[in-house]
C-alpha cells in the first residue's frame, strides 16, 4: 500500500536533482518518516490532554472562588458577633473542602525500461535523460545527510536487524500543481509501469521521469516547486476484463490495447482519474483510446476489433510540497541535533 512517505522520497529526490545535492535514501526516508509521525502524534495528544487539563482548573478554580466567598462571609458574620460570647476558635476554624485534581499523564514506513503514462499520455519508456539523472543522483554530496548513518560507539541500542526485502510492486508516480489562488489541481506529469519495481529503486526512477520526461509537458522547474503536490500508486489484482465495460468507477483503472488499419493501440488511466473528470465508462473507454491514438468518432469505439481491457487496482498516496518541507525542516533540525551529540561524544573521548 502506498504511504506519505513513499510520496515524501519522491519530493526528496526530484528537490535533491534541482539543487544539485545527494539525497536521503529510501530506507532513510521511511525511518525519518515514521519518527516525524509519531512525534506529531504524540505532541497532538499532549496537547489534547493540556487542554482537558486547563479546562479542569478552570472549573476548580471556580469552585475555590466559591468556598472562598462562603469562607468571607463568616468572618464577617465573626465580626458581627464582637461583645457576644466568644466561642472556641477551634470551632470555627472549619476546613474548607477542596477538590484534587489528578495530573496529566504524558504519552510519548532499477526503472524498468517498460513505462506508462497515466491521464492522457501513451505509455513511454524510462529516457535516456531520467536514467542518467537517476543514477547520477547516488554521485552528488552534500554535508547534508551526511550524519544518517544512524550509528554510534557510544549507542547502548541493540544492533539494527537486516533491513527485509523491499516490496515490489507496478507503480505510477504523478506531479500536480496546485493553484495558489483558487486551489485547483492540475497535471504536471505521471508516468510509471505495469513491471513490478523494488519500491526504493522503482520510485527514485518514476519520480525523475515524470517531473522531466513527460512529453506533454515541459520538464519541472525549481521555481515551481512550492506549488506542487505528489501521488505515489502502487498497483495489484490484474485482472482480464470479460467485456470493455467489466470494471468499476473509482475502483478500477484500466489498460486497453487494441488494432487499427494494422497500427497496435494501448494505454492507461489510473483509477481515480474517470471519478475526477466526471467520466461515464463509455466516455473513458473513448478517452482512453484517443489517448492511445486513436482519430475515430465516438459512436464508432464499439467497432473497433481486438480490444483488449486488463482492469486492475490502485493503492494511493498523495503529500503537498508544505506538508514536506515541514518534515524535511524537521529532518534538518534533527541533523544539528546529532551532528551537536556526535561532536560532543568526540570531545569526551
Amino acid at each position: 500500500m502506498a504511504t506519505p512517505a513513499h510520496c515524501a522520497y519522491c519530493f526528496e529526490i526530484l528537490t535533491a536533482d534541482l539543487e544539485d545535492r545527494e539525497p536521503l535514501g529510501y530506507r532513510q526516508v521511511l525511518d525519518l518518516w515514521a519518527r516525524y509521525e509519531a512525534l506529531t502524534k504524540s505532541k497532538a495528544a499532549e496537547t489534547d490532554e493540556n487542554d482537558e487539563d486547563d479546562q479542569d482548573s478552570d472549573i476548580q478554580d471556580g469552585d475555590d472562588l466559591e468556598d472562598d466567598s462562603e469562607m468571607d462571609g463568616v468572618e464577617e458574620a465573626d465580626e458581627d458577633k464582637d461583645g457576644e460570647d466568644e466561642e472556641p476558635l477551634e470551632e470555627l476554624a472549619q476546613p474548607v473542602p477542596s477538590k484534587l485534581s489528578l495530573p496529566s499523564i504524558s504519552r510519548l514506513q532499477g526503472p524498468s525500461p517498460a513505462s506508462a503514462s497515466s491521464s492522457s499520455s501513451t505509455p513511454s519508456t524510462l529516457s535516456t535523460t531520467s536514467s542518467n539523472a537517476a543514477l547520477n543522483s547516488t554521485s552528488k554530496s552534500s554535508s547534508k545527510t551526511s550524519f544518517f548513518s544512524f550509528s554510534s560507539r557510544r549507542s547502548q541500542q541493540p544492533s539494527p536487524v537486516a533491513p527485509p526485502k523491499e516490496e515490489e510492486h507496478p507503480l505510477f508516480v504523478t506531479w500536480n500543481m496546485i493553484s495558489p489562488r483558487s486551489g485547483h489541481k492540475s497535471l504536471r506529469g505521471c508516468i510509471g509501469t505495469f513491471e513490478a519495481q523494488e519500491l526504493g529503486a522503482g520510485l527514485r526512477g518514476y519520480a525523475l521521469t515524470a517531473a522531466f520526461d513527460d512529453h506533454r509537458f515541459p520538464p519541472i522547474s525549481q521555481p515551481e516547486l512550492p506549488t506542487l503536490s505528489t501521488s505515489t500508486t502502487l498497483l495489484t489484482n490484474f485482472t482480464p476484463a470479460s467485456h470493455a465495460l467489466d470494471w468499476t468507477l473509482g475502483t478500477h483503472g484500466i489498460r486497453i490495447t487494441f488494432s487499427h488499419h494494422g497500427k497496435r493501440y494501448n494505454a492507461t488511466y489510473l483509477p481515480d482519474v474517470a471519478v475526477e473528470q466526471g467520466w461515464s465508462k463509455e466516455e473513458t473507454i473513448v478517452s482512453l483510446m484517443r489517448k492511445a491514438g486513436w482519430k475515430g468518432r465516438s459512436a464508432e469505439w464499439r467497432d473497433v476489433k481486438g480490444l483488449e481491457i486488463v482492469r486492475y487496482e490502485g493503492k494511493k498516496a498523495s503529500l503537498g510540497w508544505a506538508e514536506w518541507r515541514a518534515w524535511r525542516s524537521w529532518v534538518e533540525g534533527f541533523e544539528e541535533l546529532e551532528t551537536s551529540r556526535l561532536a560532543r561524544y568526540g570531545r569526551l573521548e
